[in-house]
């Protein structure tokens, strides 16, 4: 899979970061893996759906960045191309300042909702089951909102073509996480309360840590400095950051709204099976994002370059990724039943359809990955925003089809149904500008 790589640097980077991303990822994959039946133990199947449901909202707090995380790795990864690093450490400098300014008022709004609103209600709890609730959401945001902030740091690995670095801090948060969820299972401490602090507090511990090794001993040329915030760098970041955040937007509403959902039409307790069949048939979507991670700001590095040569070469080969992947997800469905045997034993029931259903989304997103990777690397995204019209269109056409059939499997086919238009549009811009035929709409 990574033989086409030259031997120049920006080949040989990648080549090390698809390697070392693997390892990374297969350990972070089997942390989650081995969280859900833990997690699944000290709740049980509502609270546990709860708590997935929570987590989605809170993944809504992550995206407020309006595309700042993105547009920073994008701008960076230019100005490290051109070698200015002090218009890199003023982008950096400009990012942090920028988050900053959001996630204050966020904090605010979201604190008084949860505080003067009816949260059980919203979310279609039982506050005998969870008397906690409101308490658990305001610590969760609180973190979450920190976290927001410090979050940068990965972004900034992403930028310099060292995606592995900022995988392995999502997977040592996770890791913390993991033993500290085995901890209070252990002692007898597994309340709602204590699942929530720990899985949002993790993260946050990671980056902390993390933040004086990055800007101090590794890259102290980017180090952040309030001095340096200036508004021209917050536009170049901004214009180019509010598109990533649309498109951010509209995957949320394909996706994470779907736990929330479920909870509406269906049940609480429904978003469990439907999340463990997402976390098994997803480990595909993990293995394929190791290999699309480095080629999003490897493209940028080509494309600023003019190195078209390199990025065919490439396309070839994520063909051929695409075609393991799929032989990969039939196999998965087909030994399903005795991975979740195995996995979760009799804690919850999985429906063979509802795996081949998450199987046929999950290959949805692979197609779209392949193509908006590259898209995303040269800055072409004027039409995936035109496209997200169909991410819009996705709650209400959901809400439709599941009161009309009250079955999960049709709104998981909704899912799959909204995202075709975009993967077509993907496709052919993407073989318009690889051949310079992208003119008018089709240009970047």
């Amino acid at each position: 899979m990574i033989s086409y790589f030259h031997t120049d640097h920006r080949s040989t980077l990648l080549m090390k970061n698809v390697i070392a991303s693997f390892l990374v990822k297969g350990w972070s994959a089997l942390v989650v893996l081995l969280m859900v039946p833990i997690t699944l133990k000290c709740l049980g199947t509502y609270q546990n759906g709860v708590w997935l449901t929570v987590s989605s909202l809170l993944v809504w707090i992550d995206q407020m960045d309006i595309g700042l995380g993105n547009g920073l790795r994008n701008r960076l990864a230019v100005h490290m191309a051109h070698g200015d690093t002090d218009k890199a450490r003023r982008i950096v400098s400009s990012t942090v300042a920028m988050l900053c300014c959001i996630v204050l008022p966020v904090m605010l709004v979201l604190g008084l909702l949860i505080w003067y609103t009816d949260v059980y209600g919203f979310l279609n709890v039982s506050a005998n089951i969870i008397p906690a609730l409101r308490i658990a959401l305001l610590s969760a945001v609180i973190l979450v909102c920190i976290t927001f902030v410090l979050k940068f740091i990965g972004n900034v690995y992403m930028g310099l073509q060292l995606p592995a670095v900022s995988n392995l801090l999502l997977a040592l948060g996770q890791t913390l996480a993991l033993g500290a969820t085995w901890i209070v299972y252990t002692t007898g401490q597994a309340t709602f309360f204590n699942i929530v602090i720990i899985n949002t507090a993790s993260p946050l511990i990671i980056y902390l840590l993390a933040y004086p090794y990055t800007f101090y001993a590794r890259f102290p040329q980017l180090r952040p400095s309030f001095r340096l915030v200036n508004l021209k760098s917050a536009v170049e970041i901004g214009n180019i950051g509010l598109k990533f955040f649309w498109l951010q937007i509209a995957a949320l509403l394909q996706f994470w709204t779907a736990n929330i959902l479920i909870s509406k039409f269906f049940s609480p307790a429904m978003v469990t099976p439907y999340q463990i069949a997402y976390r098994y048939i997803s480990l595909i979507l993990v293995v394929f994002s190791v290999v699309c991670m480095p080629f999003w700001n490897a493209t940028t590095d080509a494309y600023e370059r003019g190195d078209m040569t390199w990025i065919r070469k490439a396309d070839k080969r994520m063909n051929q990724a695409i075609a393991v992947m799929t032989i990969a997800l039939i196999l998965m469905v087909i030994i399903s039943p005795w991975v979740y045997d195995i996995w979760i034993g009799n804690d919850c029931h999985v429906p063979l359809s509802m795996t081949a259903m998450m199987a046929l989304y999950i290959f949805t997103l692979l197609v779209s990955m392949r193509y908006s990777y590259f898209l995303n690397g040269v800055g072409a995204l004027r039409l995936q925003m035109y496209m997200t019209v169909f991410a819009f269109i996705f709650i209400p056409l959901a809400w439709v089809v599941s009161s009309y059939t009250q079955s999960i499997i049709w709104f998981m086919a909704v899912m799959c149904i909204c995202n075709l238009p975009g993967i077509i549009i993907n496709i052919l811009q993407f073989y318009r500008i690889i051949n310079n035929k992208a003119t008018g709409l089709w240009s970047i």
